[in-house]
């Protein structure tokens, strides 16, 4: 095993971090989060550096990076502002599926647009009848004179107020022989159009990401817009879940890091009784543990990661990441917060910001109890749902 670092990676991250010191300071992040809104004059900016399309072929104008660079560039995205971490994720997983299950067409129209930041794609799969049970959702599309009707409800769609299309997760087939898995199709649907209707959700955490309630009533799209084959829409995204997890490890790794730096550099500068809090066992303590849980998650998405990067199966490690990345993330900003003491719940320190946006991580993107019950499977227990 080889643990020395290696200089592309650290150039991202030195890069990213240059970025957020210039483009999106600590006091632009906090106007951001107040507003629950990401501006989208952003996206153009981060396209700018290559990071919309950062595992994108540069056939379809990406930057044609390793995943590893994907997970190094949510971390410190996500140390820094958790929300654009967040839609940033979405932005990822939405050019992988189109650049996996996308014809021909599709790639050359969308994914140079992506990688640009000139269109943005939305994404809709969980309803307000369930969220972990995909496969009873009941939106559904069906398909006359060459255009897709489609009808339903999404809940936490993420994107899509700014979305210029949003990819929606819905029923095109009659169940046969109960396999409900082999109704689903994905379509692309246009957002600005009188069938679709958005609601922006207001949340305690991630306050600036996009995340939306959205109501189909007759939207339309076009036959050309079924992304990936009729009926195997959820095949595909399972296809893509094991990223998907991983990626969002490496953003709890980030505000747990983030989390530490604070507290330790608060330790250090905070005096009473006349000397700097961190002389104290009662400080430095809780601060080593954060520590070694923090090189545990790190380790554990970064193997997720390259054995995804190998063509290996991860499935296992890129759900035991996310279990731990979140869970860590939840325990850290709690001991951190405590070191800050009443600074850590001012708005100006961006501790009270990471306490809330870590809070997200049990249950989004998969309830930390269903990645229990897969591992659980995964170890030849009986299916628990």
């Amino acid at each position: 095993m080889n643990f020395e670092v290696v200089a592309e990676h650290q150039m991202l991250r030195d890069s990213v971090r240059a970025f957020m010191d210039s483009v999106l300071p600590e006091k632009t992040i906090r106007e951001y989060d107040r507003a629950r809104k990401i501006p989208k004059s952003i996206w153009p900016l981060l396209a700018a550096q290559g990071w919309l399309g950062i595992t994108v072929p540069e056939s379809y104008g990406g930057a044609g990076g390793d995943f590893m660079h994907s997970v190094i560039l949510c971390e410190e995205l996500s140390s820094r502002f958790p929300s654009l971490g967040t839609d940033w994720l979405l932005t990822s997983m939405t050019a992988r599926l189109l650049q996996e299950a996308g014809t021909k067409e599709q790639k050359e129209h969308y994914l140079p647009r992506l990688v640009k930041g000139e269109f943005l794609m939305g994404f809709g799969m969980s309803e307000p009848s369930g969220g972990t049970d995909v496969l009873g959702l009941k939106t559904h599309a069906t398909l006359s004179q060459g255009q897709w009707h489609v009808h339903g409800q999404k809940l936490y769609t993420s994107l899509a107020d700014d979305a210029d299309a949003i990819l929606v997760l819905c029923k095109t087939e009659p169940e046969t022989l109960g396999k409900k898995a082999r109704a689903l199709s994905l379509v692309l649907t246009d957002r600005h159009q009188a069938g679709v209707t958005v609601r922006r959700l207001d949340l305690m955490g991630m306050r600036a990401a996009c995340t939306c309630e959205v109501f189909f009533d007759d939207a339309l799209a076009p036959q050309s817009a079924l992304v990936g084959e009729r009926g195997r829409g959820w095949y595909h995204l399972l296809a893509s879940l094991d990223e998907e997890r991983i990626l969002c490890a490496a953003m709890y790794v980030g505000i747990t890091r983030a989390a530490l730096e604070q507290a330790v550099q608060y330790a250090k500068d905070r005096q009473a009784f006349g000397r700097s809090i961190g002389e104290f066992q009662a400080v430095q303590h809780p601060l080593a543990e954060v520590a070694t849980e923090l090189e545990q998650i790190t380790l554990l998405t970064h193997k997720a990661a390259w054995l995804l990067s190998q063509g290996r199966d991860c499935a296992r490690e890129a759900a035991m990441a996310k279990l731990a990345a979140t869970e860590t993330a939840l325990r850290a900003t709690d001991k951190c917060m405590r070191i800050l003491g009443g600074y850590g719940l001012v708005e100006e320190s961006p501790m009270e910001r990471l306490f809330r946006d870590a809070r997200l991580g049990p249950f989004s993107p998969i309830s930390n109890e269903m990645v229990k019950n897969f591992l659980g499977e995964r170890m030849g227990l009986p299916k628990s749902y």
